[in-house]
């Protein structure tokens, strides 16, 4: 990556403050980019789910697993259950998506409280064999009164496949009968669902899978408490990703942690941060770090910077320590202040090798908040920063009283922000359509087939706030 006069600026930027100018190509179309992340992480797509409790579930974690990234289960969420969402993900399908069922006797409004759980949008109605009988969607309880039973308002018409049709003859007959989805059977049994554009996502990405052709799944562990048992327990029930978590991650406790997971396997790929200098990247990866997390106060839900003054423009912070993990052969990851498909671009256009969403993402279907709907009758879902209040209180809920209030009292997050879905993209796999189209248009603006090419090739320019609102599309006239 080279600026355009050659030099870097001397004041800090953020993905704000530059762009990148076009050059001479040589790739002719998006669809010859390929955006598989540095070796080892197994993800063929470089988009990994923060760890935040609203945000990384059992749902995120397997529909950002078959669209090729990876999702982090939070260290906020006990170990037992931690332990049920990783052989949940592992035992999904690697194409199909999971299916919303209930019986026949189940009420219309058991299926309104299911349905927006998915992006999908339908219910499939089984018998006690797991055979399907019907399907229900929200334009048939129109006129009916939540206590009705399903059997009385679902479509007994119903188009299925048999697992393994080609996903291209699957997309062309729910084309002709004009319908979005349909039951994946085994048998008479019902393993799936299949939407028309999961058949076609199904053929433009390839799902992140681990040795054994399972869906892969990260978790963190935080640099306090039992370190060494929780990530012990991970390692047994087969994570594919330990992230070592701390809003502070240059400092001691952090290496130690670092180094005492590093010990338990050697060849466990391990994330750890936050850090946003040089200095804190080598010693992370002198500790037994592959992947770098970096990014101090760029976040949505983060206050560290208001409250602190610490922390440090984001791009900045992505081009010093991209630069000084490639001499030790790592790569970093590029955590926070993403807020378009251009910020993802301008990161990884900067050397980092994956890019962490995370309030971004709460605004979805699969994020793992409750669904809620505000007086105008639009959805959104609760969100809030992991050094929030409410944060805190959920992470010292075996403290006493006393310590409790006394830790509540220092925050560095938003407690509670509301993340409407977007009409247009309201699932995960439409916002990373939205991400993939944006880099991979990116890549062919930089002649660029591959993301280290991107690095390479891209050139950098520096631009003022009025450049970046040049830029915003315009919605309605001026």
């Amino acid at each position: 990556m080279r600026f355009l006069d050659d030099k870097p600026p001397l004041h800090e930027l953020t993905y704000n403050d530059v762009f990148m100018a076009p050059t001479r190509s040589e790739v002719g179309s998006r669809h010859e980019v390929d955006l598989r992340p540095p070796p080892g992480s197994g993800l063929t797509t470089p988009i990994i789910v923060a760890n935040m409790t609203a945000v990384a579930g059992r749902r995120m974690a397997e529909t950002v697993a078959r669209r090729g990234g990876i999702a982090v289960l939070p260290q906020d969420i006990p170990l037992d259950i931690v332990q049920q969402n990783i052989a949940y993900v592992k035992s999904r399908h690697a194409i199909y998506e999971t299916p919303i069922t209930l019986r026949p006797h189940e009420t219309l409004q058991e299926a309104l409280n299911l349905i927006h759980k998915r992006s999908h949008g339908v219910v499939i109605v089984v018998n006690d064999a797991n055979e399907p009988v019907g399907i229900f969607t929200e334009h048939d309880a129109e006129g009916h009164d939540r206590f009705t039973q399903l059997h009385r308002v679902m479509s007994t018409e119903l188009l299925s496949f048999e697992e393994g049709i080609p996903l291209e003859t699957m997309f062309e007959r729910l084309a002709v009968k004009r319908l979005t989805c349909a039951p994946v059977l085994r048998g008479k049994t019902l393993v799936g669902v299949v939407t028309r554009k999961g058949a076609l996502r199904s053929t433009l990405y390839q799902p992140a899978l681990d040795a054994s052709g399972k869906l892969v799944v990260a978790a963190a562990v935080g640099i306090s408490g039992d370190v060494i048992g929780r990530a012990k327990a991970l390692l047994e029930w087969g994570i594919d990703l330990i992230v070592i978590d701390a809003a502070h991650g240059h400092q001691r406790k952090m290496l130690e942690a670092v180094e005492a997971v590093r010990a338990l396997s050697p060849k466990m790929p391990v994330m750890a941060g936050n850090v946003v200098t040089r200095e804190g990247t080598a010693d992370l990866i002198k500790a037994g770090v592959d992947l770098v997390k970096v990014g101090v106060g760029p976040g949505a839900m983060c206050t560290t910077r208001m409250m602190t003054g610490v922390g440090r423009p984001q791009f900045s912070a992505v081009l010093e320590c991209a630069a000084e993990a490639r001499k030790h052969g790592k790569s970093i990851c590029a955590d926070g202040g993403i807020r378009h498909p251009r910020d993802v671009a301008l990161a990884l256009a900067g050397g980092a090798g994956t890019v962490m969403i995370g309030s971004w993402f709460a605004g979805t279907y699969e994020s793992a908040a409750d669904i809620r709907e505000d007086a105008a009758g639009k959805l959104y879902k609760e969100n809030f920063g992991m050094a929030s209040q409410r944060a805190v209180k959920a992470r010292t809920q075996k403290d006493s009283l006393f310590e409790r209030a006394r830790k509540e009292l220092f925050e560095e997050g938003i407690s509670t922000s509301r993340m409407y879905l977007d009409p247009q993209r309201p699932g995960v796999e439409d916002l990373i359509d939205h991400v993939v189209a944006g880099v991979k248009s990116a890549c062919t603006y930089a002649g660029a087939s591959t993301l280290e090419e991107l690095h390479q090739n891209a050139l950098i320019g520096v631009q003022g706030a009025a450049g970046f609102d040049e830029g915003k599309p315009v919605r309605q006239s001026w």
